[in-house]
């Protein structure tokens, strides 16, 4: 039986949890997996975390050096976040030739062309399935699962703090800050939830997830984002009118036109699989040429899941005699033969408020008809004081055409826009 020292930095949810399925479940690899998996070392610098998870006080390390450098660890998990202690920490264990498994992935969205670099040089292993959504294996899918197929389009809900808020908008009615402050209560959300709710957390992995899918360089700076915080319950009940569901979409897709990334709240029809994804759980939607779509759904994050993901690369790394690296050239920026799409395609959801007169909807159409845009589906609702609601759905036509229709409708003084949302097909 093979045994395997495991350090853990950090020791917090994420690392707590890693923690505990290790121990409970050690007996169970050693059947399983023929493996005999310790914790050898922690490091934590919080006295009260060690306590509660009752971890001998001779494996707390001092200082990352001796947790990284204790000969009996063969691989060194991060669960600290942020990125540049986290940066160095893992450098360091890479030097010393220990695998490396993570859950950060703003660390390996920014860094995973440096980390791999040092991984090939060192002959170490650099594993990150816990570093998007959680304990759904869409990582192990894209490196081992549909490797036979070329992947055309990456469509997901990656974000469980902003998919809990959108379902509780969408299910009682209440208001945005209602639905957030919630999401604080119950652990979903942070103190500061800039990161999920402006649409930072679905970016990285949208970075990681497309590289990976599209087998070239998707850098962060290349995806476009927009988060929830200014979508209103109005917009959530009229999509709702017209047979949508809004999500917090990540987007990937490989076309003629170049590869195509983008994060933004959308409207999908509600008999689409990704509509019925509620509370906190993910889901993961694929397209690929030979076995065509596949839908991966589960807990997008929490203890537990997430540490699923991590004990998964600790037992992968050690049932494997070789490690692989990635399929693409992954350095700082994009390979320079890769395209990417400057102008995307949607579909689009439109609220204006307009004046209460014959010959109004005759004229937006024709600035809407200017730029290419077509109607699908319209309401009309009246308002006060001579105004009234006009909600409209639009065939599929590009952004821009659509930002440029936007501006001129805003001008004309019988119009102006209150609300723009995509809306996936």
């Amino acid at each position: 039986m093979r045994k395997i020292g495991v350090a853990i930095l950090g020791l917090g949810v994420v690392g707590g949890g890693t923690y505990r399925v290790l121990t409970q479940h050690r007996a169970f690899y050693q059947r399983t997996q023929n493996l005999d998996i310790t914790v050898e070392s922690v490091l934590e610098t919080n006295p009260e975390r060690i306590r509660k998870l009752g971890i001998p006080e001779e494996i707390v390390a001092a200082n990352v050096a001796e947790a990284v450098l204790n000969p009996d660890v063969n691989v060194v998990v991060e669960c600290i976040g942020g990125t540049e202690a986290a940066r160095e920490f893992v450098l360091a264990a890479l030097h010393a030739g220990k695998t490396v498994v993570t859950s950060n992935k703003e660390l390996f969205c920014k860094h995973s062309h440096e980390l791999e670099l040092a991984a090939k040089t060192h002959n170490a292993g650099l594993y990150f399935e816990a570093s998007c959504v959680g304990g759904v294996p869409i990582i192990r899918t894209l490196l081992d699962g549909v490797q036979a197929n070329e992947i055309s389009c990456l469509m997901g809900i990656i974000n469980g703090t902003t998919n809990y808020i959108l379902t509780q908008m969408t299910e009682r009615g209440i208001g945005y800050e209602e639905a957030l402050r919630e999401a604080r209560e119950l652990g979903y959300a942070e103190a500061d939830p800039t990161a999920d709710v402006e649409g930072f957390d679905a970016a990285y992995k949208l970075s990681i997830l497309s590289s990976l899918a599209f087998h070239t360089k998707v850098p962060f700076s290349k995806v476009f984002r927009e988060g929830i915080t200014n979508v209103s319950q109005e917009d959530i009940a009229d999509g709702n009118a017209l047979g949508y569901r809004l999500k917090l979409l990540a987007i990937g897709k490989n076309t003629d036109a170049g590869v195509e990334v983008r994060v933004h709240p959308t409207f999908v029809r509600k008999d689409h699989p990704l509509a019925s994804v509620e509370g906190s759980f993910n889901a993961v939607f694929l397209t690929g040429d030979s076995v065509g779509d596949i839908m991966l759904y589960g807990r997008g994050a929490g203890e537990l899941p997430t540490a699923s993901a991590i004990v998964s690369d600790i037992i992968f790394s050690a049932t494997h005699g070789e490690h692989r690296y990635s399929t693409f050239k992954n350095t700082k920026t994009p390979d320079k033969d890769t395209k990417f799409a400057e102008d995307f395609l949607s579909a689009y959801y439109l609220r204006l408020t307009v004046d209460d007169e014959p010959g109004v909807l005759a004229k937006i159409a024709a600035v809407l008809g200017k730029y290419g845009i077509s109607i699908v589906e319209l309401i009309q609702r009246s308002k006060c004081e001579g105004k009234a609601t006009l909600v409209l759905a639009t065939h599929e036509t590009h952004e821009r055409s659509v930002m440029s229709a936007i501006q001129k409708l805003d001008g004309t003084g019988f119009a102006r826009v209150e609300s723009v949302l995509r809306v996936a097909f």
